[in-house]
């Protein structure tokens, strides 16, 4: 307690880093960010752009900086982003910054944070273009986490060809998140192909009788096949669970190099 409060008083340690050690997060403006959640959970904690202004989440990705090193904004816009990187060139200028527009998520690693390695792959599918951006969000959790990620991109049911020339990449992965708007019938039909965990992540594309993924939602649930479902859009979740499995995977197989 005594090395925390001189480090503190020396400006070696911020207030928000300390506070983060004694408590598990650290209280901002904006709100409280949970810097000890991937230690306890083995997910990183995220923060989600929806329903916060620029300036908190900026606030709160200068925190995550600050007591995790690295911040990962989930569901950003341009003035999020925006935002972000201000704060960030102006209190942490050496943080890599990085957007993929795609999955609209932003991360930020301080030069001194250590990613996780993980020796296990995820795959990240999707039916068509259209559900990139939950897919996407799925993949950057995933490989955040330290795992391997391969992405396999428009390979809906309207044309099974496509999947069946991609069952090899299919089953040599680890763990699956397939993503599908509509009826929601792709993650049902790869698991009925490989022996992999598969999280169905039901998209709200489509139109008609799709209602905002509903469609795709109550197909994944009814699956005949064994699968897992998240909620509608959940890249976030699908991604953890993804990165969950990869780390028992790689874990297994680290003891079992140990033992030969």
């Amino acid at each position: 307690m005594r090395e925390l409060l001189e480090s503190v008083a020396n400006g070696e340690t911020s207030v928000a880093e300390a506070e983060a050690m004694l408590s598990g997060y650290a209280t901002n403006g904006a709100g409280r960010f949970d810097a000890a959640r991937e230690r306890r959970r083995g997910v990183p904690e995220a923060i989600l752009a929806d329903g916060k202004t620029p300036s908190e989440i900026a606030e709160l990705a200068t925190t995550a900086v600050e007591t995790a090193g690295r911040a990962i904004v989930t569901r950003v816009d341009d003035d999020h982003a925006g935002a972000v990187q201000r704060r960030l060139d102006a209190d942490h200028p050496d943080a890599d910054v990085r957007v993929r527009t795609r999955a609209n998520v932003l991360v930020a690693h301080a030069p001194t944070f250590e990613p996780p390695e993980v020796n296990a792959t995820v795959g990240i599918v999707s039916a068509g273009t259209s559900d990139a951006i939950p897919a996407g969000e799925a993949a950057v959790i995933a490989s955040e986490m330290g795992a391997t990620v391969e992405e396999i991109h428009d390979v809906g049911v309207a044309s099974l060809v496509r999947v069946l020339d991609e069952v090899d990449a299919l089953r040599a992965a680890d763990a699956l998140v397939v993503a599908a708007g509509r009826e929601g019938a792709l993650p049902t039909v790869i698991a009925g192909l490989v022996d992999t965990p598969v999280i169905g992540l039901p998209v709200s594309n489509g139109y008609g009788h799709a209602s905002d993924g509903e469609a795709a939602l109550s197909g994944m649930l009814q699956s005949c096949t064994v699968l897992s479902t998240v909620n509608i859009d959940a890249g976030f979740v699908a991604g953890g669970q993804a990165g969950l499995i990869a780390r028992a995977v790689g874990a297994a197989r680290e003891h079992e190099d140990g033992e030969h």
